[in-house]
């Protein structure tokens, strides 16, 4: 029997900062998988309801994928993912939108309805 080994994923889940929750999902794990990509595993093999932001072309490029891991901002598509237990949360200079999704665009730049 082979014996793979597990990135747990401990995600801030919610609509509000104060008023969320964490959730943890195991990850299959492999030698140079970035954190996006085991964000992405959850989204497509655990919970399809998880919020990320990425656009990836290449790395590092959009900078859409940021978020915080163990109270660290990263780019999830450049940060490893790691045998053990990793906590992901939103930016917390920015505003909440959902899960890990925040507002990244400066005021001045959002679109407006008139």
């Amino acid at each position: 029997n082979v014996v793979s080994e597990t990135a747990t994923l401990k995600i801030w889940r919610g609509l509000e900062a104060n008023a969320g929750r964490w959730e943890t999902y195991d990850v299959p794990f492999e030698a140079g998988q970035s954190l996006l990509d085991g964000l992405r595993w959850i989204r497509a093999n655990r919970d399809s309801t998880l919020a990320i932001r990425f656009s990836c072309i290449n790395a590092n490029a959009c900078k859409e994928c940021m978020v915080e891991l163990d109270n660290v901002t990263v780019y999830a598509c450049t940060a490893r993912l790691q045998a053990r237990k990793m906590t992901v949360a939103p930016l917390s200079n920015k505003k909440l939108l959902r899960d890990l999704v925040t507002e990244i665009a400066p005021p001045t730049e959002r679109f407006k309805n008139s």
